[in-house]
């Protein structure tokens, strides 16, 4: 396929998602079904041109003055890519599978088109209405912020210290030309194109035999935080599909007693696949689905050194991987995630011993769900719970981040402007 029918493509996929407010990665694969003669590559540098056009659909369409997925498709290439009006009027040249030529309208917009002017919702490509939470937490850094969550997000891997060392593996994947991680000690940087595609780790040798995993620095940070250590018993309370675990283990060296389990069952589903992969040994803890459903972990209340809860959230930490979530975005969906926190709070309150820790993270910048969260755990416990300072925590377990988060009152604040990483939250209690 040329550029320019590409950028058909990308504008059917746009309409089709904002027609049916559906997610984009459902979209491209239906697409994908349906166009079975476009390649890999296309359909890689498709997807590519419509999480940028996500990305960047709020200040796109201000700067076209149109809403409309060509218009944000337009905007995108200009906001995005930096495209000049002469390259992009060459795609939308109305040839054979390229979009109709720009109209004297368009081109006009793409020439002079502006956020000066533009309000901070626009020119940070954000919802409305998590403006106020947002500038609440994050002050004169909300703009910044904001448009460094419309980036493209950097592709990490973490090195499997049960099996090679970052040291150790670093010849061996020359071939990808990673570089060290800024912040974590296990993290490797892979270079992505100018399309926003890497290489497909998964099929590497090296993956295949447990090498690595694909792990954001953030989440590498927030797993380290959790100050895992070699003979404890440590619940991995939200396990999903094991990236944490994995790392615990690590961090552990498989001498001790880890937990993993998860509300969602389905989510625990990889699990098995990456342990078996990684070498990592983990008690995976299924529940039963159905009115015979019971607590997997009840045998082990009050006894557990740390709970790890990587709470179900919003993502807006992750808005950088996934832009068409920000715009799915409603106050009731915060409203059951603050719920859902509660409960695997108190929950984990529950597990930990006297003097055992908690550590809740979130992949969250709204500071109902972190802070708030952790203010309301303290209230309703009465005084079994305390805060441990997050600068003490991270000063024992990475202190190299201490210079680069964003301190709040309960916790940390890691963020894609401040540390480059996903935007981690990471708190951590002390039963009494």
């Amino acid at each position: 396929m040329t550029p320019a029918a590409r950028c058909s493509a990308a504008i059917e996929i746009l309409a089709d998602i904002a027609g049916r407010r559906r997610p984009a990665a459902d979209a491209l694969k239906d697409w994908g079904l349906a166009h079975r003669f476009a390649g890999s590559g296309d359909r890689a540098a498709i997807a590519s041109l419509v999480y940028d056009a996500l990305r960047r659909r709020a200040s796109a369409a201000w700067i076209m003055d149109d809403d409309s997925p060509r218009a944000v498709l337009i905007g995108s290439l200009r906001l995005q890519q930096g495209l000049a009006a002469p390259t992009i009027a060459g795609l939308f040249s109305g040839e054979r599978f390229a979009p109709t030529p720009l109209t004297a309208a368009e081109r006009e917009r793409v020439e002079i088109g502006s956020l000066a002017e533009a309000p901070p919702a626009i020119a940070g490509d954000a919802p409305e209405w998590v403006l106020p939470s947002l500038q609440a937490a994050l002050g004169e850094a909300l703009l910044p912020e904001l448009r460094a969550l419309g980036r493209r997000a950097p592709l990490d891997i973490r090195i499997n210290t049960l099996k090679r060392s970052r040291a150790d593996a670093l010849v061996p994947l020359g071939h990808l030309a990673a570089e060290p991680t800024p912040h974590a000690p296990h993290g490797l940087r892979i270079p992505i194109g100018a399309d926003g595609r890497g290489p497909a780790l998964h099929v590497e040798p090296e993956f295949l035999e447990g090498w690595y995993e694909i792990q954001d620095e953030g989440s590498q940070i927030a797993s380290l935080l959790a100050g895992a250590r070699p003979g404890e018993t440590v619940v991995d309370l939200c396990a999903g599909g094991g990236g944490k675990t994995l790392a615990l283990a690590a961090e552990m060296g498989n001498r001790g007693r880890l937990v993993a389990t998860d509300g969602d069952p389905r989510r625990l589903a990889p699990i098995h696949e990456r342990l078996r992969r990684a070498g990592a040994e983990a008690e995976v803890r299924t529940p039963r689905t159905g009115r015979a459903r019971a607590d997997v972990l009840d045998d082990l209340d009050g006894t557990v050194d740390r709970v790890v809860v990587d709470a179900p959230c919003t993502g807006t930490g992750t808005w950088r991987r996934n832009p068409d979530a920000k715009w799915r975005l409603r106050p009731g969906s915060l409203a059951t995630r603050l719920t859902e926190q509660a409960a695997v709070l108190d929950r984990a309150g529950r597990l930990v011993r006297p003097g055992g820790r908690i550590t809740y993270i979130t992949c969250s910048i709204l500071p109902e769900e972190n802070d708030g969260a952790i203010a309301d755990l303290l209230a309703r416990s009465g005084g079994a719970f305390a805060v441990v300072p997050a600068r003490s925590v991270a000063e024992t377990c990475l202190p190299s981040v201490v210079g680069s988060v964003r301190l709040t009152e309960h916790g940390l604040q890691m963020s894609p402007a401040l540390t480059g990483t996903d935007g981690f939250y990471v708190a951590t209690l002390v039963r009494s």
